[in-house]
């Protein structure tokens, strides 16, 4: 059972995860590309369950560790102190952002697959990758209620994925199991349940910056059910691998 939290990158999506966890009664160790006393306010913030470290150091001291980095940065994730975890990977492939990845845009593996032959004595578990920040903490929930929203994974190690499942029901979500790395394309950009479920009215690409942000403050999401994410997920076609970066 997970009892402490390694969180590698404490943007939005690793901020929020932090909080849920602390909420649930889990310690958290933060930690990001620059150094721990920048992630004091943080940290002051979540409470006395909460404390800031080096991504090696949060790596160590994690039952389960969220890697939440830029997809670029993959390769900088400490492979020896993750050596042996399981590793949730919250990373998209986003071309503008990362520069191009040529097994990515070949085919050849999927951005978590990739992130798993970086992390070779780790079990990689894709998760968190395909709903905004902004709906991961609006749309939490209790186990059991009506309108509680399933995420997505997919990952090669049985026993990983149940642990990141234990974990999502802690933090408020079901899950939908997608398959193997291989298969974890069904959760990137550009499939069907990529973000857009969870927002319905989401303003198109193209949009300016500004009222589209204004739209994501105001707006709390939709939730999305288990039995909805399998439809979206077992119908997806696969097609141009990577993303806009997104919201």
């Amino acid at each position: 059972m997970t009892k402490t939290l390694g969180i590698i990158g404490a943007g939005a999506i690793g901020g929020i995860v932090a909080r849920h966890a602390v909420d649930a009664g889990l310690n958290v160790v933060l930690s990001n590309s620059r150094d721990p006393e920048t992630l004091s306010d943080l940290v002051t913030d979540l409470g006395s369950r909460a404390r800031a470290a080096t991504p090696a150091e949060a790596a160590r001291a994690g039952d389960l560790v969220v890697a939440t980095i830029p997809l670029v940065a993959y390769d900088k994730l400490p492979a020896a102190a993750l050596a042996g975890k399981t590793v949730i990977d919250t990373m998209n492939y986003y071309p503008e952002r990362d520069g191009q990845i040529s097994e990515l845009d070949s085919g050849e593996l999927t951005s978590s697959a990739l992130v798993q032959r970086h992390l070779a004595d780790s079990h990689v578990v894709k998760a968190f990758n395909n709903i905004s920040f902004r709906c991961l903490l609006t749309l939490a929930r209790p186990s059991g209620a009506p309108d509680r929203s399933a995420l997505p994974i997919a990952g090669d190690e049985p026993s990983a994925k149940a642990e990141v499942t234990e974990l999502l029901d802690t933090l408020g979500f079901d899950t939908v199991d997608i398959g193997t790395l291989t298969e974890s394309w069904r959760s990137e950009p550009n499939t069907p349940v990529y973000v857009y479920p969870y927002f319905p009215g989401l303003p198109p690409f193209g949009t300016g910056q500004e009222e589209v942000m204004r739209w994501v403050r105001e707006t709390s999401g939709a939730p999305v059910p288990a039995h909805k994410v399998k439809e979206l997920t077992v119908g997806a076609v696969r097609g141009p691998v990577g993303g806009r970066f997104s919201y």
